[in-house]
């Protein structure tokens, strides 16, 4: 399989039903026989990237005209939780149902499997000091792997009940970590282990040194993707429950929420992932409509749309990597994808 090969963009174009929903891409980038020129990796693609979509003009300054959404591995049943690993050049992201990680390399684009069985882990994050931490679907719990390749479970139960299936997980500075426990790895046996619901369906914030976890919210019926914003006084949480919003609440002194109040809208789709940038926007894996929704949604700190990245299938989940953060990382349903943007993740260790 080549790992380096980009996204056809006869494929793309037909997977998304250009000419019925979105017939900018087609004005853009018309068909030609340009698009019939074979080369080593695949059809050529023609600049600008019609892909990488401006909606407001406070996302122009994000797209890069010679940069396009590539492809980079196929095969996996439904990927998630990508985390980049700088100090390594590489990148580690879940396929849950097949019940591993796998692993990019950059500088060969060469994938591999990192661990297996990996207790159908979800979201990754890393910690403070570099480390990686994991939502594990099957067993239930949070867990840290060490420096030296094991594994340390930092919580699997609270108040003497199984979490249903920690999901998704950030760190904040004074290294306590945030996750959320919406339960899809205990409905079906697919991603999991089908099982009852022990507790309500809340995000968590964990002591890693003394093992004790607090609730911060039990508001939202599935809390999925979280993430911090950049300054840490906001935290954006996706809710795949109904509604089917991005809500923000104003962090208070580190530790608790406040202020609950919707950031977006997201019907007649689900928001999933979440990621903030520099300079405060948050980025979203987003699917579940199809054609002309499927991929990344941009959002203004103000909660604006500002832009979005079509991808021809559903994004879980997205992550900034690369020696300048400016590299987007995408895992769709069943693929790993990434394109270059001017815009740099917010560090999170």
């Amino acid at each position: 399989m080549n790992t380096s090969k980009q996204l056809s963009r006869r494929t793309f174009l037909a997977g998304l039903g250009v000419s019925a929903a979105l017939p900018w891409l087609e004005a853009a980038r018309p068909l030609t026989a340009w698009a019939d020129i074979p080369s080593k990796e695949g059809p050529i693609t023609r600049y600008p990237d019609p892909a990488v979509e401006v909606i407001d003009p406070r996302f122009a300054k994000y797209k890069i005209g010679n940069a396009v959404v590539e492809r980079l591995w196929t095969g996996a049943r439904w990927s998630e939780g990508p985390v980049w690993f700088g100090d390594g050049g590489f990148l580690l992201w879940s396929d849950i149902p097949n019940n591993r990680i796998l692993k990019w390399q950059e500088a060969t684009g060469k994938v591999s499997i990192y661990r297996k069985p990996s207790n159908h882990t979800n979201g990754h994050t890393r910690d403070r000091q570099g480390r990686l931490i994991s939502c594990e679907h099957g067993t239930r719990r949070v867990t840290r792997t060490e420096y030296d390749g094991t594994i340390s479970v930092l919580i699997d139960n609270f108040e003497g009940k199984r979490f249903n299936a920690p999901n998704d997980v950030v760190v904040h500075p004074d290294g306590h970590i945030w996750f959320t426990d919406p339960g899809y790895g205990i409905m079906f046996n697919y991603e999991g282990h089908k099982a009852p619901f022990e507790l309500p369906t809340s995000v968590y914030r964990l002591n890693p040194e003394t093992g004790k976890a607090t609730v911060v919210t039990e508001e939202l019926e599935k809390p999925n993707g979280i993430c911090f914003s950049p300054d840490y006084d906001k935290l954006y949480i996706a809710d795949t429950g109904t509604p089917k919003n991005i809500v923000a609440f104003d962090v208070v002194d580190g530790e608790r929420l406040s202020n609950k109040q919707v950031f977006h809208d997201m019907a007649p789709g689900a928001a999933d992932g979440l990621r903030c940038d520099t300079d405060g926007n948050v980025w979203t894996g987003t699917g579940w409509v199809g054609e002309g929704y499927d991929g990344v949604h941009i959002f203004d700190p103000d909660g604006t749309l500002i832009g979005k990245i079509h991808l021809p299938e559903i994004c879980s989940n997205i992550c900034f990597g690369g020696v300048k953060r400016n590299r987007l990382f995408m895992t769709g349903s069943q693929s790993l994808y990434s394109v270059y943007v001017e815009a740099q993740g917010a560090p999170y260790f």
